[in-house]
């Protein structure tokens, strides 16, 4: 009753909320989401140039200088004047370097989309490893907290046989000293697990309290590895990102051959005016832009572009190398961890087994202290590996699904 009463009133924190919180109070993703925002800002800004642009104009000038013929003579009348116009400009056509600026702008949007996204999946990849972290080092806890109480209870069976003059005092100072060196690695687990909470904390915006519950949770088993390297090829943030400064580039690089060409502008005015007299100008024609000479910038421009997306194709595949080694590294790293837990199980179920033979005849005077501690740090050595061999097969399993673009 007492057990059950502490699970329902004990703070339980599981690794999705904690990914949520994340996701939600991070700086960083914030900070990026609003550099998305700016992006879309820009395309807009570009979408413009295909819309009509009309401005209002309105002057007056308290004194004006009128020059006038009179008589074979040029009077000149002071008085004051003003203006109204209305001007507006539609382009007709530009050999499409406006649309290919937006469509470009278009991209970098959907870049800082894909930046936001890689900061996202390194972030839950982040709290997923602190979160198992945090459930490594309360399993190291336990363990530590079990080992120390079997040394104690070991240290008092040695101060018995002392007493009983089946050993010497060598014996009792011996796990004594094992007992010392039991406590002070239970203390750098906890301190480690203090820490890794803080990390979380720092993570989720709120303060996770050293008492709070945390969920061990089920892992996916991994894939082949042609479909892991394919995924990744197919899903990966930055390789996308790559992708999509190719595309860019080449946009913006027919967009600066396009200004060759020049424009072809509808142009409308109509005004006001009073000076002296009063009377109306209006105006509706064709404008045609075509640039003569620019000292060179078009055709620097042009190449600069050519140049940015060589740079990405190379970017992409270094990018696509490193990631595909990683990813054959992580899968062998896999494959070792799984045998080592296979192991380390193994060696924990025959460490156990020697360990109570060993402490049942140490009991009986039968076997030396070395023995008996030889026998529990080779059971608890088998534990800690069993807990370090599930978190690396769970850190590895979680950097695949971060390659891969999930999060």
């Amino acid at each position: 009753l007492h057990v059950a009463i502490f699970i329902l009133n004990a703070k339980v924190l599981t690794l999705d909320e904690c990914i949520d919180k994340s996701l939600k109070n991070y700086p960083d993703i914030k900070k990026l989401s609003l550099g998305v925002m700016q992006k879309e800002s820009l395309a807009d800004i570009a979408k413009a140039d295909y819309l009509p642009q009309i401005d209002a104009l309105a002057r007056y000038n308290p004194v004006d200088t009128f020059v006038m013929p009179q008589n074979g003579e040029f009077k000149t009348l002071n008085d004051d004047s003003f203006e109204i116009s209305l001007n507006a400009q539609q382009k007709i056509y530009d050999f499409e370097k406006t649309s290919l600026n937006i469509k470009a702008r278009e991209i970098d949007r959907d870049i800082a989309c894909l930046s936001l996204n890689v900061k996202k999946a390194f972030l839950v990849y982040s709290v997923k490893i602190s979160y198992d972290l945090a459930l490594l080092y309360r399993e190291t806890i336990n363990a530590r907290k079990k080992d120390l109480h079997a040394k104690k209870e070991l240290y008092k069976q040695a101060n018995a046989l002392v007493k009983e003059g089946l050993k010497t005092s060598a014996d009792a100072q011996s796990i004594l000293s094992a007992v010392y060196i039991a406590e002070d690695n239970l203390a750098g687990a906890k301190a480690e697990f203090y820490k890794t909470l803080l990390s979380l904390s720092v993570y989720t915006g709120e303060k996770i309290d050293t008492d709070t519950t945390l969920i061990e949770t089920l892992k996916q088993k991994k894939s082949d590895k042609d479909l892991i390297v394919n995924d990744m090829l197919e899903k990966n943030f930055e390789l996308k990102g790559f992708k999509e400064e190719i595309e860019k580039n080449s946009l913006l690089y027919n967009a600066s051959k396009a200004q060759n060409y020049g424009s072809i502008d509808a142009v409308a005015s109509y005004s006001h005016r009073r000076s002296i007299n009063d009377y109306d100008v209006s105006l509706a024609g064709i404008v045609v832009n075509i640039p003569i000479y620019s000292g060179g910038r078009i055709d620097a421009q042009t190449q600069n572009f050519v140049i940015a997306k060589e740079m990405a194709k190379e970017s992409y595949n270094s990018k696509k190398l490193l990631l595909q080694e990683e990813i054959e590294s992580l899968i062998i790293d896999l494959d070792r961890y799984e045998q080592t837990l296979k192991a380390k199980e193994a060696l924990g179920e025959s460490s156990y087994a020697a360990k109570e033979i060993i402490d049942a005849r140490y009991k009986e005077g039968l076997s030396t202290y070395i023995e008996a501690l030889d026998a529990a740090s080779t059971n608890l050595n088998a534990k800690l590996g069993v807990i370090e061999a599930k978190f690396f097969i769970s850190k590895t399993l979680n950097r695949l699904d971060y390659l891969q673009g999930r999060f």
